[in-house]
């Protein structure tokens, strides 16, 4: 199966699904913002490749905006070279509006993400021929208040649905992909590759770029690269 047919079957599995409190909307990028995530697939998930790069789900400012995983807005636009418009989802809430790659607001995590990968790479072809990047869930949550809820924070049976199509998307992208490491972005999304792949493939992690993260905030590049030296993985520079 392809990237995009499992991206199509996840999106219509997702489609039914409905949240009670504490989560007020639910963003799928996935779906209305389709026209750049199969631009992302189509450039850059082709072939086999080297790692794989796992997170935990769309960032309000990321993602959300753009389909592309850790899709910081000027990433997207100006260094991966993407275009595509991108739809309003069914429910928006009034302090996460969508306005594609006309977002203003920056996301930090995908800033660091994408600038670790152009200092170390310089271009996003070369990046691609060894890395590609998803996340384990492509939903946003989004409380009453407007805050970010992240799916390790939300109820377990109402989260379990969720998990059962993100698990074999998960493995729908390592069949296609056959990556010979899965990295976790941070430590919920190496727990869930480990939890659905097993032994099937090396898992390791990287930090999370997160503002949240004192260390992230110290400098997060270095830490990056350290975490690939561990597991033997030559970056380039």
């Amino acid at each position: 199966m392809s990237l995009l047919e499992a991206t199509e079957a996840a999106v219509e599995a997702l489609r039914p699904l409905r949240f009670g409190p504490p989560v007020a909307c639910v963003y799928n990028p996935l779906d209305y913002a389709s026209e750049l995530h199969h631009a992302w697939l189509d450039r850059f998930g082709r072939g086999h490749k080297e790692v794989l790069l796992v997170g935990m789900n769309p960032g309000p400012f990321g993602m959300v905006q753009t389909g592309v995983p850790f899709g910081e807005v000027a990433a997207v636009r100006d260094w991966l070279g993407l275009r595509g418009s991108v739809r309003q989802p069914a429910h928006v809430h009034d302090k996460r509006p969508v306005s594609g790659l006309g977002c203003t607001r920056s996301e930090v995590s995908g800033k660091r993400l994408w600038g670790w990968a152009r200092s170390r790479f310089g271009t996003p072809e070369r990046f691609a021929e060894r890395f590609f990047v998803t996340n384990y869930c492509p939903l946003a949550f989004v409380a009453d208040s407007g805050a970010n809820l992240t799916p390790d924070k939300l109820p377990k049976a109402e989260m379990a649905p969720v998990f059962a199509i993100c698990d074999r998307l998960l493995r729908q992208v390592v069949a296609a992909l056959r990556p010979q490491l899965v990295v976790g972005v941070g430590a919920w999304a190496e727990q869930r590759a480990r939890a659905v792949l097993g032994d099937g493939v090396a898992i390791g992690r990287i930090p999370h770029p997160s503002p949240a993260s004192p260390a992230a905030n110290r400098g997060w590049e270095p830490l990056v690269d350290a975490a690939f030296a561990q597991m033997g993985v030559a970056i380039n520079r």
